[in-house]
């Protein structure tokens, strides 16, 4: 059967008379880094001492973060663990859920439902994303709704977060209607574990007169270089029509984003 290894022994043993075949480290290092990264972890690393020993090294991990253009977003915050480094760049994701509407309010929490309250339509004009098919209408009074994304359940542990501060990078896409002016609000928060403000944005409102192009556009923000302690990110956005016209004539909200970068966008 050739030679066999066993997870409780650095070196292989053999079950017959074959010539036990030695791989360098640094070959199985290269072979490692054309292995799925999943089964690097999952199947590599619990074959035997040696290769698990390989399967963690930070040079291992380091380098293919390097080969696959994760460099890091600040220089001066280098991960000490270059895995979980690799594995959230891999996995970068929006963490607003429902950010369209697809799915009713589910995983919002409605603030502010004035006048005749939110409504889910489709889009008025195209979205330059065309897969944008739905978004969330104010009415005539304020309408406001707020996600709570906590960072840990997410996957971004409290010493990741400490260490390397991410590029928190924020989005959202708003549109009025062409015949009723309104008015549009965004706040976004860093907050520790007591759920305290570290760091907000919340630019002035947006205020659109009647009679206006109705075309669609984003707010973006990023949050550096803020510091530890940051545990949740909390979204709050909304707004309302100026011409208090009862029924869904206010500001149109849809795409939000909220990204963690750890990684330069290349």
């Amino acid at each position: 059967m050739g030679a066999k290894y066993t997870v409780d022994s650095a070196e292989p043993t053999r079950s017959s008379d074959e010539p036990v075949i030695i791989v360098p480290l640094d070959i199985l290092e290269e072979i490692f880094l054309h292995v799925p990264p999943h089964v690097v972890v999952c199947v590599c690393r619990l074959v035997c001492r040696q290769w698990k020993d390989v399967a963690d090294t930070e040079a291992l991990w380091r380098e293919r973060c390097r080969r696959e253009g994760f460099h890091l977003s600040d220089a001066s915050k280098v991960p000490t663990n270059w895995r979980l480094f690799y594995f959230i760049c891999k996995k970068r994701r929006n963490l607003i859920k429902n950010p369209r509407g697809e799915d009713g309010f589910l995983g919002w929490k409605i603030l502010e439902s004035h006048g005749d309250g939110w409504k889910i339509e489709g889009p008025m004009v195209p979205h330059p994303n065309a897969a944008v098919q739905k978004n969330f209408v104010t009415s005539y009074q304020l309408c406001k709704k707020e996600q709570l994304i906590n960072l840990e359940n997410e996957g971004y542990t409290p010493g990741f977060m400490d260490e390397v501060q991410p590029h928190i990078r924020i989005s959202d896409w708003y549109a009025p209607r062409w015949d009723c002016g309104s008015v549009y609000e965004i706040s976004v928060a860093l907050l520790n574990h007591k759920k305290k403000i570290l760091h907000k944005f919340s630019p002035e409102s947006i205020s659109f007169p009647q009679w206006n192009d109705q075309q669609w556009h984003e707010m973006v923000h990023v949050f550096k270089d803020y510091g530890p302690g940051v545990r949740y990110v909390r979204f709050i956005h909304g707004g309302q029509d100026t011409q208090f016209w009862a029924g869904w004539y206010g500001i149109r909200v849809t795409q939000s984003c909220v990204e963690l970068c750890p990684a330069l966008d290349t």
